[in-house]
């Protein structure tokens, strides 16, 4: 199986990134909100319909049509390939009501094996059982069920998660194919204009406000033949067979990316959104700095930070440019670069190194003698502050011979 990259199977945002489409979706949004009042209004009576009238034909029609009303419209293809004995079909999951939309077409009961109970459950068309007793248990559970005579089919979704359904499909779990011998695999399509599906952190009351907003969301159903276990094939097997025909269906490719996994990359991509919010604000600054330091005067500033950067090379041209802005003279950054090397983004230790190498470079004569450093500090603070300041004078009077002979200036002009 191929491997498709777990990004690409899941939606992070809501709205889309073309300008087009979200000036459209800007346009829209008063007509939106308008229709997700009106249609959580319609939404309660469908509700209380549903509740009020026994399963039966009539209702899955009224509920079908009172749907479209609210936004989700269903179409089938191959409803003749829908068999009534297979007692368990599997379906790929895409939003969080796909159960309810397939139950319009034909009656169903889907486990809720994890999340709401009780009233919550029954009331989004779950049919709940005690999956706290363990997956055994519950697996047990099912295959009663599906032996039992007159009971409605299940309707399992083996991914347990969901997708954008555009990338491809989760791996399959095996223990849905143990349940029958004889599986009806059912394809789903989901599409809606403007707005994502769903993202990876939100409820099922958010993707239901959010199908209220929509102008419209459609869901495709295709009925595929069923497929039998053969014998001698193991339950996984079975079940990337099954997988492979869906994907096959839905135009995907089938993945071995796990639920786990996708809780695991959601995890990754929360902790990463600070970091990367932090270092794009950096950037910013330190962009918007350069821009600051430049001002309009760029070029001459430029020119100046170019001249600094002979005299001193190791100096980052950031730094340079920053003093610039404030001074305005090549002599004075380079005396206060000469002065204050922390500045310049250098150590102690890296600033003594830098002036032994340059000392030592001089001509015999053409310069004042500089002490090296003692291995000790002086005992009085005046010897200490007096070796500094004689070496900062050797450091900046070879600096400013260097810019002098550089520009064929004249060394009486240069006071």
């Amino acid at each position: 199986m191929e491997t498709r990259g777990i990004e690409d199977m899941f939606d992070f945002r809501r709205f889309p990134k073309d300008a087009v489409a979200l000036l459209l979706l800007l346009l829209y949004s008063p007509v939106g909100i308008c229709l997700m009042l009106m249609r959580i209004f319609i939404g309660v009576h469908v509700f209380l319909v549903s509740c009020a009238i026994p399963d039966s034909f009539v209702r899955r029609f009224v509920v079908r049509v009172m749907c479209s009303v609210l936004g989700m419209h269903v179409r089938q293809r191959n409803p003749r390939s829908r068999d009534k004995n297979t007692k368990l079909s599997v379906c790929n999951h895409v939003t969080e009501f796909d159960h309810n939309i397939i139950n319009l077409l034909t009656p169903f009961n889907t486990p809720q094996l994890e999340g709401s109970t009780g009233f919550m459950c029954w009331a989004r068309g779950f049919m709940e059982i005690h999956s706290a007793s363990g997956q055994e248990a519950v697996g047990e559970f099912l295959q009663r069920y599906c032996s039992a005579d007159g009971a409605p089919p299940l309707l399992v979704f083996p991914e347990e998660d969901t997708t954008n359904g555009r990338a491809g499909l989760l791996k399959f779990s095996s223990w849905p194919f143990t349940l029958t011998d004889s599986i009806q695999p059912v394809a789903l399509r989901v599409s809606r204009p403007l707005l994502s599906l769903s993202t990876v952190e939100s409820s099922w009351l958010t993707d239901l406000l959010w199908t209220f907003f929509s102008p419209c969301t459609v869901y495709h159903v295709s009925w595929l033949p069923p497929v039998s276990r053969q014998d001698g094939e193991s339950t996984q097997e079975f079940a990337n067979k099954v997988q492979e025909l869906l994907a096959i269906e839905l135009g995907l490719v089938s993945t071995k990316i796990t639920k786990a996994d996708k809780a695991e990359h959601i995890k990754r991509k929360r902790h990463s959104v600070p970091q990367t919010t932090t270092s794009a604000t950096s950037g910013s600054i330190g962009l918007g700095f350069m821009a600051q330091s430049l001002g309009s005067d760029d070029h001459r500033i430029a020119k100046m930070a170019q001249q600094v950067k002979d005299v001193l090379p190791h100096v980052p041209i950031s730094v340079i440019t920053r003093d610039l802005a404030k001074t305005n003279c090549v002599d004075t950054t380079i005396t206060n670069l000469l002065e204050n090397r922390e500045e310049a983004s250098m150590e102690a230790t890296e600033t003594s190194a830098y002036g032994a190498s340059r000392i030592s470079s001089f001509p015999s004569g053409s310069s004042p003698a500089i002490k090296p450093a003692a291995k000790t500090f002086g005992r009085l603070p005046a010897d200490r502050h007096m070796s500094l300041q004689q070496r900062k004078e050797a450091l900046y009077n070879y600096a400013r011979r260097r810019y002098i002979e550089k520009h064929g200036l004249d060394p009486e002009d240069s006071h």
